[in-house]
C-alpha cells in the first residue's frame, strides 16, 4: 500500500461525492432526519427515546455507510472503472483504504451533525464528552464502510448488494440490544450477539449516555476498529476487478 496512492483514491471519492448531491444528502442529512422522526414518534414517552437514542446514533452511520459503500463499489466494478484504475500502479489495499479514508472523513461530519442534533436539538442525555461521541460515530461509520466494501465482492448487481442488508445488517440490529437487552435474549442468541461488531458500537454509545467514564468506551471502539480492519483485509483478498 502506498500512502500517496491511497490519498489520491480518497480525494477522487470525495470529489465524486461532492458532485452527487443526493448521496451526500443521504449521508449527512438522513441520519439527522431519522433521529428527529423517532423523537417525534416518542414525544409522549421521552424516556423511550432516551433509551434507544444512543443505540440509534451507532446504528444509523453503520447502516447508511454500508448501503452507500456496497452499491458504489459495485457500480465502479460493473462500469469497468475499477478495472481501468487497476491498470495504474494501485493495489487493492490502496483502493479499499482510500474508500475507507474518504467515507471516514464524511463520517466525521455525519457524526458531528447527528450528535449535535441528538444532544442539542433533541435533548438526548449524554454524560460523556461530545468529542468521544463523534469518535464512536466515526468508528461505526468506518465499520459500515469496511463491511460494505467486503460484501460488494460477492454481488453481481446493485440489487444483489442491497440483498446483503437483511443478511449482514439486520441481524446485528436485532441482536445489538436495541429491541431487547442482550442479557434477556436466549443464551444462544446472546452468544451470537457478543461476537457481532455492532454490539460493541451500541455499547460504546450507551456507555457515553449513562456515565462520564471513558475506559470501557475506548475498549469498545478498539474492538469496532479491529472488526473494520479485518473486513478491509478480507475485502482486499476477495475484491474483483470487474463483474463477470
Amino acid at each position: 500500500m502506498t500512502p500517496r496512492v491511497t490519498l489520491a483514491v480518497a480525494v477522487r471519492v470525495l470529489t465524486q461525492l461532492r458532485r452527487d448531491h443526493r448521496t451526500l444528502a443521504m449521508l449527512l442529512v438522513l441520519p439527522c432526519l431519522l433521529q428527529v422522526l423517532l423523537w417525534w414518534i416518542f414525544d409522549s414517552t421521552p424516556l423511550v427515546f432516551d433509551r434507544i437514542g444512543p443505540a440509534l446514533l451507532a446504528i444509523f452511520p453503520f447502516f447508511v455507510m454500508f448501503l452507500v459503500t456496497s452499491i458504489t463499489t459495485l457500480r465502479e466494478r460493473s462500469s469497468g472503472t475499477l478495472e481501468r484504475l487497476f491498470t495504474l500502479p494501485m493495489g487493492r489495499l490502496d483502493f479499499l483504504c482510500g474508500y475507507a479514508l474518504a467515507f471516514g472523513a464524511v463520517a466525521a461530519v455525519q457524526a458531528a451533525l447527528a450528535s449535535g442534533v441528538a444532544a442539542g436539538l433533541l435533548d438526548l442525555d449524554v454524560e460523556g464528552p461530545l468529542v468521544l461521541l463523534i469518535v464512536v460515530g466515526v468508528a461505526d461509520a468506518v465499520l459500515g464502510t469496511a463491511l460494505g466494501l467486503f460484501v460488494s465482492a460477492f454481488a453481481r448487481t446493485e440489487f444483489q448488494a442491497v440483498q446483503f442488508l437483511p443478511a449482514v445488517v439486520v441481524p446485528q440490529i436485532l441482536l445489538c440490544g436495541l429491541i431487547l437487552p442482550r442479557d434477556h435474549l436466549p443464551p444462544v442468541l446472546e452468544a451470537v450477539a457478543n461476537v457481532l461488531p455492532l454490539t460493541y458500537a451500541v455499547d460504546a454509545m450507551e456507555q457515553l449516555a449513562t456515565t462520564s467514564g471513558t475506559g470501557q468506551v475506548w475498549r469498545d471502539v478498539g474492538i469496532v476498529a479491529a472488526f473494520a480492519i479485518a473486513a478491509l483485509a478480507l475485502g482486499a483478498v476477495t475484491l474483483r476487478r470487474r463483474t463477470d
